[in-house]
């Protein structure tokens, strides 16, 4: 009788679990991956006939090279950005964390998410333009100290524009990596603090002992938010500068509006597939390297 319960339960419990799933899994599969399917399923027809072209579309976007560009400058940014975000946003969070009003702080870092973009474009512009407020400051900084003239550099014109957005997606993201890590840190038994004081650690080996080693779930979920995000940033790339920025500053989003709006959905079923696949294997791979550590 008490089995028979049992089992009643379990299978109550289990339909439950199912009923809750039920609507984000229905929403998953019809937003998510059918539509990724009907891309995956053109990336190998032509656009308007539909006839199978095999793996066409795939050697058509490979020898590309604004894909290749695209592709190159994407890697370059993600691999520079991620490790700075991390880097700046723990840095950050350690010192604010010793704070008693640490709750307070935190909620101000996350006023540039809060901004709208077009806001932050008009910033950027009336900053780093040839005639913007960092050209004015240098020239006054010249003039002052007589080491060189007028300054007018053109920051979105050149290869320092790769470094404008660098910038602007640490100074726009910082603040959730700081959040994070607070939350990491702050989630740490101030009992572990206490014990290893009282034992003679310092702070430095406090924070290389305890802290960083308790760090791992924050630091994982950190780089993944980052990761992704880092694919983001096309919005102000394109406000700034437009669909055809300077060289250094051409991403894949770029790539995919540029091709968008020339109709080769071909390419761009064939490049949205291999994007997905790469950020599916990263992914994947993080998570391993996770597990083993």
């Amino acid at each position: 009788m008490r089995m028979h319960k049992t089992s009643a339960k379990v299978h109550k419990d289990t339909r439950a679990f199912f009923l809750f799933l039920a609507p984000s899994l229905l929403g998953v599969i019809i937003f998510v991956l059918l539509p990724f399917l009907d891309v995956f399923v053109r990336s190998f027809q032509t656009v308007v006939t539909k006839q199978f072209v095999g793996f066409k579309n795939y050697a058509t976007i490979f020898s590309n090279q604004a894909f290749q560009l695209a592709v190159k400058n994407t890697i370059r940014f993600t691999l520079v950005c991620i490790p700075l975000l991390v880097v700046i946003g723990l840095l950050i969070a350690l010192p604010v964390s010793r704070m008693k009003s640490a709750g307070t702080i935190k909620s101000l870092y996350l006023f540039p998410l809060a901004m709208p973009t077009a806001t932050i474009v008009i910033v950027w512009k009336m900053v780093f333009y040839k005639q913007g407020f960092l050209n004015l400051i240098l020239t006054r900084l010249g003039e002052w100290t007589g080491l060189w003239g007028e300054v007018h550099f053109d920051y979105l014109g050149s290869s320092a524009s790769f470094w404008v957005l660098v910038f602007s997606y640490i100074w726009k993201n910082a603040g959730y990596t700081i959040v994070l890590w607070l939350a990491g840190i702050l989630g740490i038994p101030n009992e572990l603090l206490e014990a290893a004081r009282v034992d003679g650690a310092s702070e430095r080996q406090c924070t290389m002992k305890i802290i960083l080693p308790n760090l791992k779930g924050s630091l994982y979920t950190i780089v993944i938010l980052s990761f992704l995000n880092s694919f983001k940033i096309y919005r102000e790339a394109y406000l700034v500068a437009g669909a055809y920025p300077e060289q250094d500053m051409y991403l894949l989003q770029h790539l995919f509006n540029n091709w968008f709006v020339n109709l080769d959905f071909d390419k761009m079923a064939a490049a949205a597939v291999c994007v997905g696949g790469f950020l599916f294997v990263v992914i994947i791979l993080l998570q391993r390297i996770w597990d083993k550590t």
